[in-house]
């Protein structure tokens, strides 16, 4: 979600991609508390602390950047989120590849319609997702 914190994202499997992320989430939680993330994000407590726990496939990359945001020493959840979807709309840039080539990549798992409006921020993109898109793309680099 950081562009510094995952170099090596095309070289991992969207399932270690995303055991990274879930990673870096949980340690958020567990410098600023269970409690203190609650109350900042208003994500409900059992999604924090399955959050905590590394469970955070299906939250989404707006609640794991606010969830990031409230470690003090990280930027706002709306920076985040957007150097998040800057990392796939760029990648796919340097990777010279369109939502179609896309799509068909990741094996037709999302329609390219679909894709879009998740990179684009038009739609909820799950942290799964995302890790299937980065992986992907970040392995089609040329």
């Amino acid at each position: 979600m950081l562009r510094a914190e995952f170099p090596d994202a095309g070289t991992q499997s969207p399932e270690s991609l995303l055991a990274a992320y879930e990673s870096v989430l949980a340690e958020t939680v567990e410098t600023v508390g269970v409690g203190a993330v609650v109350e900042a994000t208003g994500l409900g407590r059992e999604t924090v602390e399955a959050v905590a726990a590394g469970e955070a496939a299906d939250l989404t990359l707006s609640d794991a950047a606010a969830v990031i945001a409230t470690d003090s020493d990280r930027p706002d959840a709306d920076a985040i989120q957007a150097e998040a979807q800057d990392i796939l709309l760029m990648g796919m840039t340097t990777a010279v590849m369109d939502v179609e080539a896309l799509a068909s990549g990741i094996g037709d798992e999302m329609e390219p319609k679909e894709i879009q409006q998740k990179i684009e921020g038009r739609y909820p993109m799950t942290m799964a997702e995302y890790a299937v898109l980065h992986s992907y793309i970040e392995s089609q680099q040329r």
